[in-house]
Formats: structure tokens, C-alpha cells, sequence
């Protein structure tokens, strides 16, 4: 570690990388960034990455640093610079600090992960000596709720600037997980060489300090926000930031290299002294393929092999037992006489073995209805999904959009009051059989210590993901390989140029319009889809209701892409059961399929308006990658009591046949009054039923029956996600004890 401390900013290390954050609209930033350059004896370089950023080198100190600027508003830009730097800079107003922009992005890099920081306050000068003090006190008490015991710096000076700067090298540095582990680098320059086939692909040139762990060539390569690529070929060409340029510098590489003295300026000269340090090996290098092609003849049945035939007469042995039996008896018969032991043990689980025949029966449905109902179903589903359009502001119809938009939201926000206050309760329908409309259901014994079998009619989705057969075994021995054996590669503090292969000319254009480029390299398998779960919880800033399945964007340790997840409640039983809105007093369980990512990495999920901007929603963390998880949907039929005996009673519109009635009789009902009970029997042919309870009724006490069915995530994983309009606090969301029901 404290090698590690060092070497940062040294002539043996990468420079010093410094986000600058303006945390309100009226920071100096011009000013503290002049402050900055102004040290003694400094050269000053501009960064080609980023046109507000520079390059400060101080052969005084013996310290480097790289100054990246970005804007609070642009949020992606704030968390890619985040997820790389190795210091942060936030500037504050001198008399309020931060703003609601400013306030947004620190929810966002401390729900990330924040490195080590520093606060700053350019300007206030202009203040009389009285209220300056005032104005000092009131930021300063107003920091401490998000930053306990730091230090203000203020920056109006020469002599200021230079203690920031130290306080910069001199701090501690914060360790994050997800980026420690995985090499990485925030691109210096970059070139783009188009293919032969076609200019709108070809292979991107980048250049940067590696940072992290070592980087190979044969590892993948993951540019944020543009996806996974495979890399060529490593180069290390002349440290453009050398802190002693003019001398001959014997580097930690294969050979030595000369650095010209004008070869920060002459691009010719720099392509003469690159170096190939290592080239791609086709035999080693990971693969890009990140789903499985399901064969649709894999589960097809064959008749069994003599070794099966034989395997199939040894287990029946082995299972064989002696019983007494009259003379005469057949083999078949012989199976059906019980003893008296095994009679004691039947008459006990004599209620599970009906449930679970239950089971079966409610599995089946007429074949007839069966796609009617299919359809019915996915379409009652679909009608609840919200799709997420970019609008222009400046429309024509906006008031019309407007209310719809608000019509939309009070509905929403009807419906989540109607789960809370009645959970799971659905009315049964009356031109559609119970039996036909809920045949996907069934009934359990205990939600808790009823079995469920999660390899049990798995959807088509599940052939195209991969799965771990021990998740955490395999994380730990990637981790350990990573801690002891040396790869090899380019070494931290390298100056490397990277080419990757066949990239979209949108990289480029990212790049030249002045964004960051990030590249992370993928650990083993984290190419390949599968089912990721994460634990998150709903952050306080936002009330909006959120439905299930509903498109969100996710932003997970390096990567962010779009889908829509399920919510499931957090316990520790194997089975789990379903929410239809995202909680905001528990934490909740997201799943979706997504490609792999080994924990620990933070979450955030975040919601588009329709006008394109990003709204944070959760925060939380990366649980497991776990296809085997059971998500359980749960259906809730409710009833009232007609007429109440001692320990029977007579219930009413729970179902409307006599049908329905027999195909439900083997599932137990409770009620909200916490009485438990079952059918006894059908009355007439309007479907109520005669029920027996294990007490008396209360008149106003309501009858329910719960049915159960395991769910899973829709493959809406899109890696694309689009940039954010600059973000504006949204004042027409109408609150939730506001919305009265009908």
C-alpha cells in the first residue's frame, strides 16, 4: 500500500489523476484551475483527452498531475471520471455551497463509490471581512451532513493552491473494489484506423497510463458506455509526461528507450520509438461469445443404452424390500399392501400427498383454452409495461402530452396504493373459469418449507445463459489468482497504446466531442450473460411509483445498460416472493439478465422522463449471479362470509361455478383474522361453498385463498443507453398522501 501511495504521481508511477467537480453553477472554475497552473517551476500541457483539462508536471516535487474538468450536470462523464480517479475535486460556492444539481451528483458518486476527495472554495473575496466569516461558518456547518470532518480549502491564492496541492498527495487513498481488481485507464490520446470492409468500424488506437493491476493483451476490454472488444496488440510509445524529458530514461521494460527532446511536439518521431511490448494470442485469448446457442435437440429423448438399462435394474434392487404377502399375490399387487408401520407414516402426510396431487391437477388445464388464456395472460401483462420515448420540449400537443403523462402517473400511483392496502389481491373474473385463467398457478402447503424445484419448466431464455455451478468458489479462486500469481503484461505507471478491434466510429466521435474514455479489462467470464441479482434500496429523493418490468437503467460497477427487472422481497428461505412496486421502505431484490459481473460493485438504477432526462431512483449493490434463484408471484382470491356456524361457515364470490370450486377444494384458505380452514364442499351451482375453520368467523372478517407461480426477468438487455438531458428537479410529481381513492 504504501509502495502504491508512492509511486502515484512519481516518474515510476501514472500521474496523479484529478476530477475537477464544480458542485454549483457559480463555482470559479476558471479562477481555481489558473491557480493551479501558477506553481513554481511547473510546466503546463494541455490534455488532448479533454479541452478544459491540463497537465501540471512539477520536477520540485518530483510529482505529476493530470486535471480533468466535468460539469455536475453531465452525469455519465461525472461517474466514468469517478470510477477512474484517484482524487476528486469538489468546488463550492462560497455562500451556498452546492446546488440541486450538485446535490443530485453527490448521491450519485457516494451510491458509487466515492475515492479520495477534497473541497474547495474559489472565490469570496469580494465579501466584507465580517460576513465572510459568517458566510465560512454556515458552509462549513453545512458540509458536515455529507462530509464528516473534512477540510475546507479555500482558493484564492498562490500559497492556497500549493497546500491544496499537497493535501491532494499527502491523503489517503481510498480503495475501491471493483476497480482494484481489474486493470484500467483513462484514455490520453486516441486514434481511429478504419477497416477495409467498411470506415464505420476499424481499430481504436489509446493511449493511457495503466492503472490497477497489470494489463494483458489477451484479456477483454471494456470501453464504457460502447461495449466489449479484443485487443491486438500493446505498444509503449514515449511518456509524453516525462517529469525529465531531456535525459535517456532506463524504464522497467524488455529494453531501453530514448525520449527524444521534441518528442512531446513531433508525432513522427514519437511512431519511430514505439515498441511492441506483446501481441495477441489466438490460443489464450478470451472469447467475445457471450450467449449460448441453445441446440433445440439437446432434450430430445432416445432410448436408453444397455449401460442405462443395467444402471435402471441395480437401483430397482437396491430398492426392493421383503413383505409378507397371501400366497398367490402378483408383483403389481404385492406393491399396493402396506404395512402396518408405513400406514402410520401415510395417514400423518396424508394432507401434503393431496396437495401436492393438487399440484398436478392445477398444472393441467383444457387444451383447448390453453392458448386463449397464454394470450389473455401475456397481454394483461404487457398492458402494464411503460415504454420510455424521448419527446422535444417544444411541442405543439404539450399540454395535451402533459396530461396524459399526469393521468398516467395519478393511475400509477392509485394502483401502488391499492397493493399496499391489498396485497396480491386480484377479483375473479367472471367470463373466464377460475380453473382455465389461473391454470398456471397452484397451490402450497407453507410458502417457507414447501419444496419448489427451480430446475422446473425453465423458459427459453434460460438455454442461452450461463451458469456457475459454485458462483462464490469460482469468484474466490479468480480473486486468489489475481492476488498471487504475477500476469503478464503492461505494469501499472506504463505509458501503453492499445489497439482494439472492431470498434464503432461512434468511440471516436465520443471522444472527439470531448468525453472520457474509460476502458476496463474483464475478468474471466464477465462477457457471458446470466441472471445478476442486486440488493438495492429506494432512495429518499425520489417518490415515484415504479411497476415491475418496468425499463430502467442500470448502472453496475463499470458497466450501465437498459432492462426491466423484477422486484423480490430479500429473506433468507428459497423461495422468494414477488413485488409489484419497488418499496421505498425495505430493500428489495432486482433481477435481470445481464452479463457476469464478481462482486463487490455497486448499483444505481435510474428511470428516463419522457423529456430524456435521468432520474435516480435506487441505490444498492451487486448480490449474486444466481440463475437458480426462485421468484415466486403470488395470487390472492378473496371471499365473504354469507352465513357463520360454530366452525363452518357458508362463503360467497370467490369463484361462480361449481367447477371452480371442486378444482380448488384441496388448497388451504386462512383468513385475515388469522384463521386457517379448508373446502368442505359446493353449494348450488353460483359457486358458493361450504368451508370448515378451525373457530368461528367474525362477520367482518374476509375469506382468501393464495396460489402461487414462479416468474421470471424479460431479456430486455440493451447495452446502449442514451446521454442524459441536463438534469432539472422535477416540482409537478404529485405526492403520494395525496392521491385520494375512489
Amino acid at each position: 500500500v504504501l509502495a502504491e501511495k508512492r509511486n502515484l504521481g512519481s516518474k515510476d508511477g501514472p500521474p496523479h489523476l484529478v476530477a475537477v467537480v464544480p458542485l454549483h453553477g457559480a463555482a470559479a472554475v476558471r479562477d481555481a484551475l489558473r491557480l493551479l497552473q501558477s506553481q513554481d517551476g511547473a510546466t503546463v500541457h494541455g490534455d488532448e483527452g479533454r479541452a478544459t483539462g491540463f497537465v501540471l508536471l512539477c520536477p520540485r516535487l518530483k510529482q505529476r498531475w493530470r486535471f480533468v474538468v466535468a460539469q455536475a450536470g453531465d452525469l455519465h462523464a461525472v461517474l466514468d471520471l469517478a470510477k477512474v480517479a484517484d482524487s476528486l475535486l469538489f468546488l463550492l460556492d462560497p455562500a451556498d455551497g452546492w446546488d440541486n444539481v450538485g446535490e443530485r451528483c453527490l448521491s450519485c458518486l457516494f451510491a458509487q463509490g466515492l475515492p479520495s476527495f477534497a473541497l474547495a472554495v474559489p472565490g469570496g473575496t469580494d465579501l466584507p471581512p465580517k460576513k465572510r466569516i459568517e458566510a465560512k461558518k454556515k458552509l462549513a456547518k453545512g458540509i458536515e451532513k455529507r462530509f464528516p470532518e473534512a477540510k475546507l480549502f479555500p482558493l484564492n491564492t498562490e500559497q492556497e493552491s500549493s497546500l491544496l496541492l499537497r493535501h491532494l498527495a499527502a491523503q489517503k487513498q481510498r480503495h475501491l473494489a471493483f476497480r482494484a481488481r481489474r486493470a484500467h485507464l483513462l484514455a490520453y490520446a486516441a486514434d481511429f484506423v478504419p477497416s477495409h470492409e467498411s470506415h464505420l468500424v476499424g481499430t481504436l488506437k489509446v493511449s493511457g497510463f495503466v492503472r490497477g493491476q497489470t494489463l494483458s493483451v489477451n484479456s477483454l476490454v471494456h470501453i464504457v458506455g460502447h461495449g466489449d472488444f479484443q485487443m491486438s496488440q500493446v505498444e509503449a510509445p514515449p511518456d509524453p509526461l516525462s517529469l525529465n524529458p531531456r535525459v535517456v530514461k532506463g524504464q522497467k521494460r524488455s529494453q531501453d528507450m530514448d525520449i527524444q527532446d521534441d518528442s512531446l511536439n513531433g508525432a513522427d518521431e514519437m511512431e519511430e520509438d514505439v515498441k511492441v511490448l506483446m501481441k495477441a494470442d489466438a490460443s489464450k485469448q478470451e472469447s467475445l461469445q457471450s450467449e449460448v446457442v441453445p441446440d433445440p435437440m439437446e432434450g430430445e429423448q432416445t432410448w436408453p443404452t444397455d449401460e442405462e438399462l443395467q444402471e435402471a435394474e441395480a437401483s430397482l434392487k437396491a430398492n426392493r424390500k421383503v413383505v409378507k404377502v397371501p400366497k398367490g399375490t402378483s408383483k403389481y399387487q404385492a406393491a399396493w399392501i402396506v404395512d402396518e408401520e408405513e400406514d402410520t407414516e401415510e395417514d400423518d402426510d396424508e394432507e401434503e400427498e393431496d396437495d401436492d396431487d393438487m399440484d398436478d391437477m392445477m398444472e393441467e388445464a383444457a387444451s383447448q383454452e390453453e392458448e386463449g388464456s397464454e394470450e389473455e395472460e401475456e397481454l394483461a401483462e404487457e398492458e402494464c409495461e411503460t415504454m420510455t420515448v424521448s419527446e422535444c420540449v417544444r411541442d405543439e400537443h404539450y399540454d395535451e402530452k402533459m396530461e396524459q403523462d399526469e393521468e398516467q402517473m395519478l393511475e400509477r400511483y392509485k394502483q401502488e396504493r391499492m397493493d399496499e392496502m391489498f396485497p396480491d389481491e386480484v377479483d375473479t373474473p367472471r367470463d373466464v373459469a377460475a380453473r382455465v385463467r389461473f391454470q398456471k398457478y397452484r397451490g402450497l402447503k407453507s410458502f417457507r418449507t414447501s419444496p419448489w424445484d427451480p430446475k422446473e419448466n425453465l423458459p427459453r431464455d434460460y438455454a442461452r445463459i450461463f451458469q456457475f455451478q459454485d458462483f462464490s468458489r469460482t469468484r474466490k479462486h479468480i480473486f486468489r489468482q489475481i492476488e498471487k500469481e504475477e500476469a503478464e503484461g503492461a505494469s501499472v505507471g506504463w505509458y501503453v497504446t492499445l489497439h482494439v478491434c472492431n470498434v464503432p466510429v461512434s468511440v471516436m466521435e465520443s471522444f472527439g466531442d470531448g468525453r472520457p474514455l474509460v476502458l476496463f479489462t474483464l475478468l474471466p467470464h464477465e462477457q457471458k450473460m446470466s441472471v445478476l441479482n442486486f440488493l438495492v434500496r429506494r432512495h429518499p429523493s425520489n417518490n415515484e411509483p415504479v411497476k415491475v418490468k418496468e425499463e430502467l437503467i442500470f448502472h453496475c460497477g463499470f458497466r450501465r445498460f437498459r432492462a426491466s427487472p423484477l422486484f423480490s422481497q430479500h429473506t433468507s428461505a428459497d423461495k422468494h416472493k414477488l413485488e409489484r412496486f419497488l418499496r421505498p421502505d425495505a430493500a428489495l431484490v432486482v433481477t435481470v439478465y445481464a452479463p457476469i459481473t464478481f462482486p463487490p460493485a455497486s448499483v444505481l438504477l435510474f428511470k428516463q422522463r419522457s423529456n430524456g432526462m435521468h432520474d435516480l431512483i435506487a441505490t444498492g449493490s451487486l448480490l449474486a449471479v444466481d440463475p437458480d434463484r426462485i421468484v415466486i408471484k403470488r395470487l390472492v382470491l378473496s371471499g365473504h362470509p354469507f352465513k357463520i356456524f360454530t366452525k363452518t361457515a357458508v362463503v360467497r364470490y370467490m369463484f361462480f361455478n361449481r367447477e371452480d370450486v371442486m378444482w380448488f377444494k384441496p388448497v388451504e384458505l386462512r383468513t385475515k383474522w388469522g384463521r386457517r380452514g379448508h373446502i368442505k364442499e359446493p353449494l348450488g351451482t353460483h359457486g358458493h361453498m361450504k368451508c370448515h375453520f378451525d373457530g368461528q368467523l367474525k362477520s367482518q372478517d374476509t375469506v382468501l385463498l393464495n396460489l402461487y407461480k414462479r416468474v421470471f426477468p424479460k431479456w430486455t438487455y440493451d447495452p446502449y443507453v442514451p446521454e442524459p438531458v441536463p438534469w432539472v428537479r422535477d416540482e409537478t410529481v404529485p405526492l403520494a398522501q395525496d392521491v385520494e381513492l375512489e
